[in-house]
């Protein structure tokens, strides 16, 4: 039985992450990394202790959770593969030049530097890729900042062990004391979020809990970034050309995606755009109708869903396709979309989705134009659609972080070019991602040296550049030595 982080607890751990902070920003980037890989060795050591646990406070299936295990361990193992190449610093100089016009410009040395100790709010959904060992701890960590996580209440014993074996390997690697710490209680998390120590928080989550979070943040005495990722609807818009080359393999991909998870993945489409006549009905019912019912990963969730559902039943417009078994599939035309978009785009995490029927390409484009931002948007489409498509896309990108040809948006590939973030309110920082090599660049500030003496510079920024790591001089890569 776990219980609130008392007082005198928070205070202990935020006192710890502070003084860490110093020496965390200080390690060498090869040394912070065999840090790092020491966690991803020893959550994969314990995966066998760990899912358990997991599956017993999360309903979810085994399989499932050891893939998660290897994504977290993976990602922690890329952003160790990144400290020491250099990218995740972000070198850049810019060597003295007598000639330059309009005048002449002084040796320039710019780095990332971490921002001091981030404040992490576990997500529900994703116990191990989004939680204590998820992609905001791991970048943090790779970025030099000590981590507080404040753990999930729906699976608070796997909190409590993931971090005590991430804590054990980091103090056997021979990181600082306080580089980890776990809190929890709501109000603890609040209270940690206000205070002076915590230098920026990462949340996934529910849009009303992350704007609240995301006020306090930014109306502290001395306000600090919050990366919160909310919510999102991922619409899929599917052309005629698709419908008759693929229509069958459509409805049972966009089925599988909805219901993936039992509908709590942040990326599940929950709409999906078709021309009207497409005659995939029969199909779509029929692929709900076979989704077998599961549990949801906590009562919590299991009733704002249940909520959800009985208050989406009850918008004028809506005609239910199929319900019962695991799956609800409701049915809805561009017109009635948009006199009643307040109720209809509305976010309802489960499996739940709704088909929307288009007349025309403009009221294609008009239900496009009525989302907000989102994670994610997905155009199903032929060749033969080029010209059509280059009128969508655009409309896309301009409201979501991902945009996929042909596809379905759940799964997140863990990369160097992922972007996993979008305009609100799916995020409140669109310019960031929380999945990928580059989420470490919240948690990351640039400073520039002007002048400076090589033997007072970080030792990534100095002339033989002694750790050979790649860095842009004068405009170009490179490894070599840097003559001033």
């Amino acid at each position: 039985m776990t219980r609130d982080t008392t007082p005198a607890e928070l205070e202990q751990t935020l006192a710890d992450a502070a003084e860490a902070a110093v020496p965390l920003a200080a390690s060498a980037p090869a040394v912070r990394a065999g840090w790092i890989r020491a966690v991803a060795d020893a959550l994969d050591a314990a995966s066998g202790e760990l899912v358990p646990i997991a599956q017993r406070e999360t309903s979810l299936p085994e399989a499932r959770l050891k893939g998660e295990v290897g994504r977290s361990s993976g990602q922690l193992r890329m952003f160790a593969d990144a400290l020491e190449a250099g990218p995740l610093l972000e070198v850049i100089i810019d060597t003295a030049d007598a000639a330059a016009k309009p005048v002449p410009r002084p040796d320039l040395r710019r780095v990332l530097v971490p921002l001091g100790p981030v404040l992490v709010f576990a997500a529900s959904n994703f116990p191990f890729a989004f939680s204590v060992c998820g992609g905001d701890t791991a970048s943090a960590l790779a970025a030099g900042c000590p981590v507080i996580v404040k753990a999930h209440p729906g699976h608070p014993e796997l909190s409590v062990r993931t971090a005590e074996v991430m804590i054990e390997a980091l103090t056997a690697a021979g990181a600082p004391a306080g580089t980890l710490g776990l809190i929890q209680g709501y109000d603890v998390g609040v209270t940690a979020l206000k205070d002076a120590r915590i230098t920026a928080a990462g949340f996934t989550g529910s849009v009303p809990a992350g704007k609240a979070l995301h006020e306090i943040a930014v109306t502290r005495p001395e306000p600090i970034p919050f990366y919160g990722e909310l919510g999102s609807l991922n619409p899929v818009f599917v052309t005629q050309a698709a419908i008759d080359a693929r229509g069958k393999d459509i409805a049972s991909g966009y089925v599988g995606s909805y219901t993936l998870g039992v509908g709590q993945f942040c990326t599940k489409p929950g709409l999906l755009f078709l021309p009207a006549g497409h005659g995939l009905q029969e199909q779509l019912v029929e692929a709900t109708g076979g989704v077998a019912a599961a549990t949801m990963l906590n009562e919590r969730i299991a009733e704002g869903f249940s909520s959800g559902l009985d208050r989406l039943r009850k918008v004028d417009g809506l005609r239910v396709w199929s319900e019962g078994g695991g799956a609800t599939l409701l049915q809805t035309t561009v017109g009635e979309l948009l006199a009643r978009s307040d109720e209809i785009l509305e976010e309802c995490f489960g499996p739940v989705s709704i088909v929307v029927e288009y007349a025309s390409v403009d009221e294609l484009v008009a239900g496009i134009e009525a989302f907000g931002g989102n994670l994610t948007a997905t155009l199903h489409a032929e060749d033969a659609d080029a010209s059509l498509a280059a009128r969508l896309v655009p409309l896309l990108t301009a409201r979501a972080g991902r945009v996929l040809w042909n596809g379905w948006p759940t799964g997140v590939a863990v990369s160097w070019a992922q972007h996993h973030g979008g305009p609100f309110p799916s995020t409140v920082g669109s310019i960031h991602t929380s999945v990928g090599v580059t989420a470490a660049r919240r948690f990351q500030r640039p400073v520039a040296y002007q002048d400076a003496p090589d033997a007072l510079l970080p030792a990534v920024l100095q002339d033989d550049n002694p750790a050979g790591m790649s860095r842009r001089v004068n405009g170009t890569v490179t490894t070599a030595e840097v003559s001033r």
